[in-house]
């Protein structure tokens, strides 16, 4: 089982062939970064027509059963997740919505504060406001997963703290080995495991060390460390692939609507759009790469399946139940 929960690329018929080609069962896509509700049920009416149009690759999931019928099939699954709660604008009621439409993870913050909780590249961090205590209850009832991974540090614990169902950091690594923003401490990564959640290693290459040159040895000997710090059982991956997006998209991703200027968010002015790949996941094609990685670094065939994919599937079989 190959599992990645965190893909926004510019999805295409290419693309779903290389989750085939990469034996990739299972992705949390991202439809929403920015969008209003109504938005956001655009961008799933254009997944409708995918599913239609390559049915024969790809499949909607709404369960971890529906993720193991997807493999039995041939096809890659697909789990519906918003990267802000914007789609839910100001209307604790779309929780529920959105969740019977196939989202099945809510970021509460992108970087920005929002009316849920404090991002990572706010000044101050208020953690969980009082819509945002209200949503997670919401979210808790209807079985849509927390996710803190563009949240600021006391947010993140406060959800942790407060959510009555494990939450996911989808795609970010530990700060002990790269110290961007978006990168977690210590206390962030074992907070989440003492609580039974999950954590997904991210390749956006501002996330790791060394950028597009970060080694293969290197990320998976980060993975055998944070392994030692919170499990091996809660930990897999959240690649944060982008792959074909244009630069404008990127921006998009930084910006949206609530500023006139660009935003360049870890990178510097001269690297404002999506950095190479490293050379050893270019794209999806490429999980072998990572599988073979994990085993030279020391873990065993068990803990590497583990890693890549059935702790997420036993994560989703939990989490994605109504409480």
């Amino acid at each position: 089982m190959r599992i990645d929960c965190l893909q926004y690329c510019q999805w295409s018929p290419k693309i779903f062939q290389q989750w085939a080609d990469g034996g990739v069962d299972a992705v949390h896509v991202t439809i929403a970064y920015h969008e209003n509700f109504r938005e956001t049920v655009i961008n799933i009416e254009k997944w409708n027509r995918w599913f239609e149009d390559y049915s024969d690759r790809i499949v909607q999931a709404f369960s971890a059963e529906d993720i193991i019928a997807a493999k039995a099939s041939g096809r890659t699954a697909v789990i519906y997740g918003l990267q802000n709660p914007s789609p839910i604008e100001d209307d604790i009621g779309l929780v529920e919505v959105l969740h019977r439409l196939g989202v099945r993870f809510m970021q509460l913050t992108y970087n920005n504060q929002s009316l849920l909780a404090t991002g990572c590249y706010e000044d101050d961090d208020t953690g969980l406001t009082r819509m945002g205590k209200e949503v997670v209850r919401e979210m808790n009832r209807v079985g849509l997963v927390v996710d803190m991974s563009h949240s600021a540090e006391a947010s993140t614990l406060a959800a942790i703290a407060f959510s009555d169902r494990p939450i996911v950091i989808s795609h970010a690594n530990p700060a002990f080995w790269h110290a961007a923003k978006r990168n977690k401490s210590d206390s962030v990564l074992k907070a989440l495991a003492e609580t039974g959640g999950m954590l997904g290693f991210s390749l956006y290459p501002h996330h790791l060390k060394d950028g597009s040159a970060c080694t293969l040895d290197s990320f998976c000997e980060m993975i055998a460390r944070t392994a030692d710090l919170m499990g091996v059982d809660q930990i897999g991956f959240g690649t944060d692939l982008c792959q074909d997006q244009p630069d404008s998209v990127v921006e998009w991703m930084r910006v949206g609507r609530w500023t006139k200027t660009i935003d360049y968010g870890e990178g510097s002015a001269s690297q404002a759009g999506f950095p190479p790949m490293p050379d050893w996941f270019r794209d999806n094609r490429d999980w072998d790469n990572v599988a073979k990685g994990l085993r030279q670094v020391g873990f065993s065939d068990q803990d590497t399946k583990k890693i890549c994919g059935e702790n997420w599937l036993r994560f989703y079989k939990n989490a994605f139940i109504a409480a």
